[in-house]
């Protein structure tokens, strides 16, 4: 799924969204609807609930949610899932059109550039970028084997031919390198350091990054330096789905019969919706980190962390008009303090949102930084 707040700007003509000038054309030319199958579930944003739509039983549903400013789902479970009913996990989807133009400006592609697209999905997205650049300057790749001669076969058919290739996206793909650009289309917990090599210096990558605190992410556009590192600015929040080697794996709960200590905290718990900052810069202050919010009938929360390295856990639960709040902790990590060092930072440091924000990737590793390279997290 790949979301993002209400985008800024000029609609273009005809369209709830705005589009560059420079890819206008494109989108007139590539409607999303030629790289959708016959069944697709709508994405409704404010209930985050999907619907399926079959054309061959109704045309004109299926045309409006094609045409319309939403995510659709086109596979679900890594294609396990069979039926008309939603499956558990979204894992390929069309994504939202406003997203799609925005991305597109944001990669600062020009024609004559070679461009690597990792995340193939539907294909469309592969289709805009062959309008504008060439099939020869194109290459996309997609790790699921159907989802990639789908695309393949509805690149042919509208009348595209960029190469496709069914791989491994962290791997990249060597042949077609050097890249002046490489965009990828589902989020990432670590950047390939193959893309790094894979592209030119002075060129970019762009890609949803995260951390595991949370689902969400920031599209990062990192420039490429000659020696071997990247960096660059967060541009906006999103959520995409993310690179199937790098999902989230929820550790398994300690065993019975440790020490849980007990305390209390007077520290306020911030809102942690979707797209709201706190998380995003949480995590990247709290390595090896995710965390779930657990509602109680009182109306009650209780924030729970978990360590993704070592058993070890904390829960502290929040009520309104409280200002002191009981904190449990089990394990060798200290997880409540190494939350409570992250909250003060944020709030000394103006509780920065991804504007702010910035990440450098190096063949060691990737560290984030606020405001300025200079100035790490």
């Amino acid at each position: 799924m790949t979301l993002a707040p209400e985008q800024e700007g000029r609609p273009a003509p005809g369209r709830s969204f705005p589009i560059a000038d420079a890819w206008a054309t494109a989108f007139d030319a590539v409607p999303r609807s030629l790289f959708l199958p016959d069944l697709i579930w709508a994405h409704d944003m404010a209930t985050g609930k999907s619907r399926p739509l079959d054309r061959t039983e109704d045309e004109r549903g299926w045309s409006a949610a094609a045409a319309a400013d939403i995510p659709i789902v086109t596979q679900w479970d890594d294609g396990a899932h069979a039926g008309r009913k939603p499956g558990t996990v979204p894992t390929s989807s069309a994504s939202m059109p406003s997203l799609v133009a925005s991305m597109l400006d944001d990669l600062q592609a020009e024609p004559g550039m070679r461009v690597m697209e990792q995340g193939t999905g539907t294909g469309w997205n592969s289709a805009l970028l062959a309008h504008r650049l060439g099939d020869a300057n194109v290459t996309t790749v997609e790790i699921d084997p159907l989802v990639s001669a789908q695309a393949r076969a509805a690149l042919h058919t509208a009348g595209y031919q960029p190469q496709v290739v069914c791989g491994d996206g962290a791997l990249g793909h060597q042949a077609g390198a050097p890249y002046d650009r490489i965009t990828a289309t589902f989020g990432l917990r670590e950047i390939p350091q193959a893309w790094i090599e894979q592209t030119r210096p002075g060129g970019l990558i762009l890609a949803p990054f995260g951390t595991h605190y949370s689902n969400a992410d920031a599209l990062a556009r990192l420039t490429v330096h000659g020696d071997g590192t990247a960096s660059g600015p967060f541009l906006q929040p999103v959520e995409f789905m993310k690179m199937r080697s790098q999902r989230l794996r929820w550790p398994d709960n300690p065993a019975d019969g440790g020490t849980v200590a007990e305390h209390t905290t007077a520290a306020a718990l911030p809102s942690h919706r979707k797209f709201d900052p706190f998380p995003l810069a949480a995590g990247l202050r709290l390595r090896d980190v995710t965390h779930a919010i657990q509602p109680h009938q009182d109306g009650a929360r209780t924030l729970w962390l978990y360590s993704l390295t070592t058993p070890a856990w904390a829960a502290a639960t929040f009520r309104d008009g409280e200002s002191v709040h009981l904190v449990r902790q089990y394990g060798g990590r200290r997880l409540w303090e190494d939350f409570e060092r992250a909250l003060i930072w944020w709030h000394d440091t103006g509780e920065p949102g991804v504007e702010r924000l910035g990440l450098t990737v190096t063949p060691d590793g990737w560290h984030a930084w606020l405001d300025d390279p200079a100035q790490t997290i």
